[in-house]
């Protein structure tokens, strides 16, 4: 027998206890549709999204069905959570909306300040902050660190990942060809990001001190970093990002992710987003080879091959004058 429909002032994740203010019975409590994932709170499933398939692959379709059972749990959590307890960690960087990579179990974080305890709740990790040491926001009725609190608290994560959620909260919306969002403001400005940090005491400092140094203003995506890290780390010299590109008689052709002007050596990054605009992508590229631009194109496997991926970039740009010497940072 199916259960009877819930009250529509209810969300998908919600306390008992407001509930049973609307009417809900205990026994209802229990369905079988209803999950349980923590003391006194209820979650309706989550809904899957539709199978993969050649434009979407399976693999894609697993990673949105995991953010959002733990964007999910996280909201279900915040029903009982204390006014003094916020969101911390991985969880406050997901709720800042920061490319992190896929977790195969919910990875939930959970704060208060001295003196309190740490909370003790059934798979959150507790944490527990000197009052003063981090900044809290408000966002979407939830409380949880702020941008450049939350970066500082993700030095465990490996170095690319660390740069690219850098990356993302120090983004600026420069004016350039047809860019949306122009001037809005980052999550956090690079200042920031600093001052967090070199408060000092923070798990994996060696690590967010090098992050630090690698993080960028104008880089679009966590691909996009993660290939510019590589390309940096390996001692090959800074390039610009994300640049509009005009040829000779002023036409534009297109933005370059990675370019080294100088050269006019290009490195585009092709994701599942570029399978979508194919088309418009191959004339694109041909506009920058037509202007004398050799273009180098990444994809998926060739990141798992940095080594090859280095060997590539170091070629096209001794071809084109460049002759230093690898010195990696």
């Amino acid at each position: 027998m199916k259960p009877r429909d819930l009250p529509p002032e209810l969300s998908r994740e919600f306390h008992v206890s407001d509930a049973g203010k609307l009417g809900v019975t205990k026994q209802r409590l229990r369905a079988s549709d209803l999950e349980r994932p923590f003391r006194g709170v209820r979650m309706r499933a989550v809904d899957e999204p539709a199978g993969g398939s050649e434009a979407t692959p399976k693999q894609t379709v697993d990673f949105e069905l995991a953010r959002a059972r733990e964007l999910a749990l996280v909201r279900a959590l915040a029903t009982s959570l204390r006014s003094s307890q916020f969101f911390t960690h991985r969880t406050a960087a997901l709720l800042w909306g920061a490319p992190l990579s896929h977790r195969h179990r919910p990875e939930l974080h959970v704060g208060v300040f001295e003196p309190q305890r740490a909370p003790r709740i059934s798979n959150v990790n507790g944490h527990r902050f000197a009052r003063g040491r981090v900044e809290l926001r408000q966002l979407g009725g939830l409380l949880l660190a702020s941008p450049a609190h939350t970066f500082a608290m993700l030095g465990e994560l490996p170095l690319a990942e660390l740069v690219a959620v850098g990356d993302y909260f120090a983004r600026m919306h420069r004016k350039g060809y047809g860019r949306p969002n122009v001037g809005k403001p980052p999550h956090a400005a690079l200042t920031e990001l600093r001052e967090a940090v070199h408060l000092g005491h923070w798990r994996g400092m060696p690590r967010l001190r090098t992050a630090l140094k690698l993080v960028r203003e104008d880089s679009w995506s966590p691909r996009e970093s993660t290939t510019r890290v590589t390309l940096v780390m390996a001692g090959l010299p800074e390039p610009e990002l994300n640049i509009d590109v005009y040829d000779r008689n002023g036409f534009f052709i297109g933005c370059s992710d990675i370019a080294y002007p100088r050269y006019k050596v290009g490195v585009e990054y092709h994701g599942q987003q570029h399978a979508e605009r194919y088309a418009q992508d191959i004339e694109r590229l041909e506009r920058f080879r037509a202007d004398g631009w050799e273009i180098l194109q990444v994809t998926k496997a060739l990141e798992r091959r940095p080594e090859t991926l280095v060997a590539r970039v170091t070629s096209a740009l001794r071809k084109r004058g460049w002759n230093e010497v690898l010195t990696p940072p």
